[in-house]
């Protein structure tokens, strides 16, 4: 009898059931793309803030300060400390080793440079400069007997090179835009620099040539030096194998209260949770695990623009979410009042008959739970489709169907639909069945 009576409302009244369904398609499609993107969003957008270069900088602990005066490092290449090249594998083997996206060393040297547009003499008469030894594209052996390509085009993305980069252990260089001005007639590129290393006391060191493949413009110190291969800067410094910073750029969670805190201080169950979150600051502890006797700090104008950025635009997706439910709400609720409204009569004889309010308000959550599955599916649908679009116009990549949103969607269908529905019936349930057959 109950199902009769449900079935035969839809039958009767199938314009308001219409309309209901409707408010619930859109406010369910609108919250299935805003949970998707929103869902991706942390991902997306954190791979993209990768084009900000490096969030994490790795040093000696007992490293020396740099002394640099015009982008020159004159610090004595035999002070302070050095990390090993060949430690640098280990960072794949961290608990969010998939998280490193890329890692590049450092070794900046100090040199007298001479370049073809300089006078030839047997004394040299060469300009001091820092030669920066790093990678640009490089395999990094890793202990799982695998290789991970990474380098300075990871790491530093936003540099802008005319010609070419060196090739990996060739004795080639790339300029600093500001050098290349200063110290060559016309072009650089194909031109030899001859570089005379730091030299020992009382000894005699000799010339290394390099040959110019690019002129690079950087917006930083390097814009007045020379890049070389790491190899080449071990060679000139007398340290091979050893670098002295290290660029590591990392996808990590934005940074909140929990992340902030001492891990000394957390509870086991703290801990791991925070341990296997991929926080810059958890992040930092593993990397700082497989390579003992290291500084690691976090470059806080890239860190912190990513967080503000990350958590308002979640933000701004929670509350069009629920804005959108809301909404879908309140037309339900427009409707479901209407409905009331049209069947006094009937919901009149209904208790005239013995239904209690219990069983009326029954059949009406019932038609309500119906509609919204039916509304929450088919906005599921529309919804998925409509957050692939959106993720390919905002990130060109459209974002992933999420089958395990398609449940929480239809409880929210639900919780919509019964919500706007509780007004009209504690109004229903005032009805006083004497007067509605009186025809008052």
């Amino acid at each position: 009898m109950f199902a009769r009576l449900v079935g035969e409302s839809f039958v009767r009244n199938p314009r308001r059931k219409l309309l209901t369904a409707a408010a619930l398609v859109v406010g369910m499609a609108v919250a299935t793309s805003t949970l998707t993107v929103a869902l991706d969003v942390g991902d997306r957008l954190a791979r993209e803030f990768r084009s900000f270069g490096a969030n994490l900088l790795v040093t000696p602990q007992s490293d020396t300060l740099p002394v640099e005066i015009g982008g020159v490092d004159y610090r004595p290449v035999d002070e302070g400390s050095y990390l090993q090249e060949a430690d640098l594998g280990k960072l794949r083997t961290i608990f969010w080793r998939h998280n490193i996206l890329g890692f590049t060393p450092f070794l900046d040297v100090p040199a007298r440079i001479a370049t073809p547009a300089m006078t030839e003499t047997e004394k040299y008469p060469m300009v001091p400069r820092t030669i920066i030894g790093t990678w640009y594209a490089h395999e990094v052996p890793v202990p799982d007997e695998t290789t991970f390509k990474t380098g300075a085009s990871v790491t530093h993305p936003w540099w802008k090179i005319e010609g070419r980069w060196f090739g990996d252990g060739a004795n080639e260089c790339v300029v600093g835009e500001t050098f290349a001005r200063a110290h060559f007639n016309g072009t650089a590129i194909g031109q030899t620099l001859n570089v005379l290393p730091p030299s020992p006391a009382g000894g005699i060191v000799k010339a290394v040539p390099l040959l110019v493949t690019g002129i690079v413009s950087t917006g930083g110190a390097e814009d007045q030096g020379v890049l070389v291969p790491l190899n080449v800067a071990q060679s000139i410094s007398n340290h091979p194998g050893a670098f002295r910073q290290l660029f590591v750029s990392a996808l990590t969670k934005p940074a909140d209260t929990f992340s902030e805190r001492d891990p000394l201080k957390m509870t086991p169950t703290e801990y791991d949770r925070w341990y296997c979150s991929p926080y810059i600051s958890s992040i930092s502890l593993q990397i700082r695990q497989v390579l003992p006797g290291v500084d690691v700090r976090t470059i806080r104008r890239v860190a912190d623009t990513e967080g503000r950025v990350l958590s308002r635009v979640g933000l701004l997706l929670w509350i069009v979410t629920l804005a959108a439910l809301v909404a879908a709400a309140l037309a339900v609720a427009a409707t479901s009042a209407t409905t009331v409204l049209e069947r006094r009569d009937e919901i009149g004889i209904m208790k005239a008959i013995g239904a209690t309010n219990t069983l009326v308000a029954g059949i009406f959550l019932a038609e309500q739970l119906m509609l919204a599955i039916a509304g929450g599916a088919l906005g599921f649908v529309l919804g998925a489709g409509l957050a692939r679009v959106l993720g390919q116009s905002v990130f060109g990549i459209p974002a992933t169907l999420r089958i395990v949103l398609l449940p929480v969607v239809l409880g929210l269908a639900a919780i919509v639909a019964i919500t706007g529905s509780l007004i009209p019936l504690r109004r229903a349930s005032h009805f006083n069945p004497a007067p509605i057959l009186r025809g008052e």
